[in-house]
Parts: C-alpha cells; structure tokens; sequence
C-alpha cells in the first residue's frame, strides 16, 4: 500500500480513542462503538487516496494491517 495511513487525523483520533479505552485488544476495540466509528473514516480516508476496498479480501488485508499497527504503536 502506497499510503501512509499512520499520518491520517483519522489513524491518529483512532489511536487516541484506542488509548484511552483501556482495551487490551485492537480487534475488539475495532469491533464496535468508537472504534468502528474511526475506523469507518479511515477506511473512507483510504478511498479518497486512491485505495480500493471494495473486495472483502482488500478490506480485510487494510483492516489487519490496522490492527498490527495499533498494538505497535498505540499500546
């Protein structure tokens, strides 16, 4: 992937946002309430980019990549 996802407001507020909830895990965070809100507009983000999500496959590979990223740098 081409774009750097990290410097997006969108990443950062989710990083923030997963911080402070307290959740051990990235994924269940990702899961629900404010976590799929940012996430929603990261992945709207990643559109206005250029990135196709629209195969499962892709948006699958983009949210996992998410997640690794989360519990390296925002834990």
């Amino acid at each position: 992937m081409s774009w750097d996802f990290t410097e997006d407001a969108a990443f950062l507020a989710l990083c923030d946002a997963y911080k402070e909830s307290g959740e051990p895990s990235a994924m269940e965070f990702l899961a629900h309430g404010e976590g799929a809100f940012h996430f929603q507009e990261l992945s709207q983000n990643a559109a206005g980019e250029g990135i196709d999500l629209s195969d499962s496959d892709d948006l699958e590979s983009f949210q996992q990549e998410v997640i690794e990223t989360l519990e390296e740098m925002c834990s």
